[in-house]
């Protein structure tokens, strides 16, 4: 990388510092604690590492017998120093982050078919975005408590169906934390919506609007552009555009590439399909690439909704239409980790970054070609498979050996498949549990196993939702009325306020063009 900035701490380690990719003066070096609070840089740019620390072959092995949540925590404090969370703080934090999974592995590595799968669904929200967003909402717990924004933070997300209910279940309770998320109608699973419904907790709110996930992240992204209301009502981000969710996901790289050559010691190097929309994830792999983790072939798998595949084969980033998909929550067609890619891509130069990200906005389209090309291609292969292929590998994972497949896991199996990747050093990582999408697996395989009683027993529960306009100036009114709704609540000490504030609200709300919805589903 190009730049080299660290602060000291009291411990004689080091933070790393961050910058904005566009490269804006005063969104420079900043430390863990500003970057996890302002989520999206003030000048529409991502948050990047001002250097990236190095972990050696000998650290590695060092960790091989460490627990998860213990590795993580060695992963982390490579980013984090004392200076801005301190190691017994950093230990709690991830403890008990980790504590919320079903599996003592937090995230098992299991062979099937000829390969590896790294199942990241045993979390409260059986998605792979509960390891980061656990994580996330307990360091804004702690940043909250020590100082940060006068103790209070608006939380403003989209969600194409996994963000959301994991962002709700980090923050669900959280002393100071306001949550909105955002969805489209109709372009999330059942049980998708209604994990974020069921929440009753009173600092979560879900909003659906009438549009695609690209329609939700841009509302975020204008509400973040937005200096008077992102300073009025001090707004965060649970988004991978969150570092800290990156940061988090990496440290599963490293645990799975254990694992895999625990069961086989010739293994040098591990190969990883991610099925990818946003590039966060599969980000990950390349930061811990950068790190010095023997990582081979990163794989990025897509949908019908294939701008990166586009990108990888042909240098074609062309923004289209969102094709609704048997994976909705790859249903994307602007991926907003990829900036962060295209800025190191630009050797690190934010005036070439910002050029390009000019061209996209006002044409939807960057193209590069030559070396650039040849670059991106050597960092990451790409495959992209449709609805017919994601089916037929669902069918047959569950036919030969007995393994369910989520839509979006299945996509970058048959990825593997395509690029003739099957082989004891290739992970495929299970990014959500299968039962959380019946109405697609049941395409495949029928009748269905039987799904988790966690999420079964979601349609008996009660939902509260609201839906919105796709307007900025409609979905901040919402957030407004919400946050005055909590704080008016704490003034009456919750004696008797909820019913009478909940009134003002629904006014508010219909001012806005919100419509609030409270149901509830017998069995």
């Amino acid at each position: 990388m190009s730049k080299y900035a660290t602060m000291s701490t009291p411990n004689g380690n080091t933070s790393v510092t961050y910058s904005s990719t566009r490269g804006s003066v005063t969104q420079q070096n900043l430390s863990f604690r500003e970057v996890v609070m302002t989520g999206l840089a003030h000048d529409r740019g991502l948050f990047v590492p001002d250097s990236l620390p190095s972990v050696s072959m000998e650290e590695l092995e060092k960790w091989r017998s460490f627990s998860f949540p213990a590795l993580a925590v060695e992963v982390i404090s490579k980013f984090v120093g004392d200076d801005q969370v301190p190691r017994a703080k950093l230990e709690d934090i991830v403890t008990r982050s980790c504590a919320a999974f079903r599996k003592e592995d937090v995230t098992p590595v299991i062979d099937v078919g000829g390969h590896a799968i790294l199942e990241l669904f045993h979390g409260p929200t059986f998605a792979f975005k509960d390891v980061a967003l656990q994580m996330l909402g307990n360091f804004f717990e702690y940043f909250l408590e020590t100082g940060s924004n006068g103790g209070r933070l608006a939380v403003l997300g989209a969600t194409s169906g996994d963000t959301g209910s994991a962002a709700i279940y980090g923050l669900r309770g959280k002393k100071g934390v306001d949550c909105v998320i955002l969805y489209p109608h109709g372009r999330v699973s059942e049980i998708q919506e209604r994990q974020m419904t069921t929440v009753p907790d009173s600092n979560i709110h879900c909003v659906s609007i009438e549009g695609t996930f690209d329609d939700c992240q841009d509302l975020v992204k204008a509400s973040f552009a937005d200096k008077s209301f992102r300073d009025d009502v001090k707004l965060g981000a649970v988004n991978s555009i969150n570092w800290c969710r990156v940061l988090a996901q990496t440290t599963y790289y490293f645990w799975t590439h254990l694992r895999v050559t625990d069961k086989h010691k010739d293994v040098k190097t591990v190969n990883y399909s991610v099925p990818t929309g946003n590039f966060g994830d599969i980000l990950a792999g390349y930061y811990a690439k950068r790190m010095g983790l023997p990582v081979g072939k990163l794989i990025v798998a897509t949908n019908e909704n294939d701008i990166l595949h586009r990108f990888f084969t042909k240098g074609e980033y062309h923004r289209r239409d969102i094709a609704k998909t048997i994976s909705p929550s790859m249903d994307i067609c602007v991926s907003s980790n990829f900036e962060r890619y295209l800025f190191h891509l630009a050797n690190d130069d934010s005036s070439t970054l910002l050029s390009w990200m000019d061209t996209f906005e006002s044409t939807g389209k960057i193209s590069v070609s030559g070396k650039k090309l040849a670059q991106a291609q050597n960092d990451f292969l790409s495959a992209r498979a449709d609805t017919k292929m994601t089916l037929a590998t669902i069918k047959t994972y569950y036919e030969k050996y007995q393994y369910m497949l989520c839509p979006h896991s299945a996509v970058g199996v048959n990825a593997i498949q395509q690029l003739n990747e099957v082989n004891a050093h290739t992970v495929c990582l299970a990014t959500a549990h299968d039962a959380k999408f019946p109405a697609a697996c049941q395409r495949a395989v029928d009748p269905l196993p039987t799904p988790p009683a966690q999420l079964s027993e979601l349609f008996t529960m009660k939902t509260r939702s609201s839906s919105c306009k796709n307007d900025l100036k409609a979905v901040q009114s919402f957030m407004k009325t919400k946050i005055q709704e909590r704080v008016e609540a704490e003034q009456m000490n919750g004696k008797g306020g909820d019913n009478s504030v909940m009134t003002t609200v629904v006014a508010a709300a219909a001012i806005a063009g919100i419509t609030m919805q409270v149901t509830k589903v017998l069995s």
